[in-house]
């Protein structure tokens, strides 16, 4: 089983910028996929972006050309870099990792969940 710890949530102003972490420990796949999923209060859980160890990714359209998703070089630690945020990116952050090398954004697909990380952008 994989841990999964986030990091770096907190509150940041409109058009601002927050980077948010994911770091693993214990086993982790021979080949596998990192993602990022968000829910706001009386919201469905989206997925936001993926990575895979192959170097795939993916993002949702709602952030493409927004955030970005990487891993740290040598790490198995995962970063996702937010910027031009709006309220509505407001939401509790969650990392998931899965076995896998395509980025899918599926929730059902990930196996190992972190507890999450709350993000808030106020206007």
């Amino acid at each position: 089983q994989v841990q999964l710890v986030e990091s770096g949530g907190g509150t940041v102003q409109v058009g601002g910028s927050l980077r948010i972490s994911c770091a693993p420990s214990g086993y982790i796949y021979r080949h596998y996929c990192m993602g990022w999923f968000r829910q706001s209060v009386g919201a469905e859980r989206e997925g936001v972006a993926s990575f895979c160890d192959t170097g795939d990714k993916n993002y949702a359209s709602s952030v493409e050309g927004r955030f970005t998703i990487s891993r740290e070089e040598g790490r198995n630690t995962g970063h996702l870099e937010m910027n031009q945020l709006k309220p509505e990116d407001s939401a509790i952050y969650y990392c998931a990792v899965r076995e896998g090398t395509i980025a899918k954004l599926d929730e059902d697909r990930y196996t190992d969940w972190g507890r999450g990380t709350q993000v808030t952008v106020s206007s």
